[in-house]
């Protein structure tokens, strides 16, 4: 099963099999992909930048690091079904 993720950097799709790896790099702009400002923890408001709780303090949000709950997150994706539902309710209560 193929996956996406959106590089937080040059905000570019990139595929990848099954798990993101330690050292996978961005296609296009060969920044690294297995870090907090592409995972679905990642929160700028939250305690430590991260909503799992569990996770160990990760200082730099922009590199690769070893964290067990990264988790890849696929903005444009989220975005679109946000727009989608979104739009569904908006015609459901149409006059």
């Amino acid at each position: 099963m193929t996956n996406t993720v959106v590089c937080f950097f040059c905000n570019k799709e990139n595929s990848y099999v099954e798990k993101l790896g330690l050292r996978d790099e961005c296609e296009s702009c060969g920044a690294d992909l297995h870090v907090c400002k592409n995972c679905k923890f990642y929160d700028p408001g939250s305690y430590n930048e991260c909503r799992e709780s569990s996770a160990d303090i990760q200082r730099e949000k922009e590199r690769a690091n070893f964290c067990d709950y990264f988790q890849a997150s696929n903005e444009k994706a989220e975005e679109e079904k946000k727009d989608a539902l979104l739009s569904a309710a908006e015609a459901l209560f149409k006059k």
